[in-house]
């Protein structure tokens, strides 16, 4: 099979392959830094889905882990129709594109990106001491060639159990500005983490993207994590 004939512009483009190509539908760092850890470099395109126009969409009664796979489909197909994407499964290239989207469940409400100190503040006041499930919803969709389409959806969720941090810790915390663009105010791999004393469940998952589902949604569709190893 030729090169990939996705783009080669800069940070959002992975390197030529002779196999089927990986999407990662998301402008996450640290979906991108678990994803080459694990030895695959994907493609990077971020779909323009309006998070909360999508959410103010669904039934009241929608349980959580449907929410955030919902929140994923929504990526997934998004950046899956994108010109340069199905122009490159027409023109002889399998891709697959998968889509995440992670909240925290808490106290049956689920907990988004705070986006200001006063609202992470206020997550924390609440977080702190307790335990709170990360739901991370993954949608994968495989593009093929012949112009046939196979998806696959799941949700991760890991239980996460905070310390009981002081207020001048979590206000040194908001302060470094870290907690506010991410799912529940929290990062495990950056500064976060000294404030998370256990998990339970995938650590990948709570970085954004679980490793162990990913492997099973490419089974689900026909092919092998292997595949997609660089080395």
């Amino acid at each position: 099979m030729p090169d990939s004939q996705i783009g080669s512009n800069t940070h959002e483009t992975g390197p030529a392959t002779a196999g089927p190509v990986f999407v990662l539908g998301s402008a996450s760092p640290a979906r991108l830094r678990v994803l080459r850890a694990a030895g695959v470099e994907p493609v990077v395109r971020v779909s323009d889905v309006d998070e909360d126009a999508l959410l103010e969409q669904l039934p009241p009664a929608t349980p959580a882990d449907a929410v955030v796979a919902e929140l994923a489909r929504a990526k997934a197909e998004a950046v899956a129709a994108l010109p340069e994407i199905a122009g490159a499964a027409e023109n002889g290239e399998t891709v697959v594109v998968i889509g995440c989207d992670s909240m925290l469940h808490l106290d049956d409400r689920l907990l988004g990106k705070p986006h200001t100190p006063e609202r992470a503040l206020a997550q924390w006041a609440e977080m702190r001491g307790r335990n709170a499930d990360l739901l991370t919803g993954h949608h994968l969709i495989r593009l093929d060639p012949d112009g046939g389409s196979t998806s696959a959806t799941g949700t991760s969720s890991t239980t996460i159990h905070f310390t009981d941090a002081d207020d001048d810790v979590v206000a040194r915390y908001v302060d470094s500005g870290e907690p506010l663009q991410v799912a529940g105010a929290f990062t495990l791999d950056g500064l976060g983490g000294w404030l998370v004393e256990r998990i339970e469940g995938d650590p990948s998952s709570v970085i954004g993207i679980g490793l162990p589902l990913v492997q099973r949604l490419l089974t689900e569709v026909g092919l092998s994590v292997t595949d997609f190893w660089r080395h």
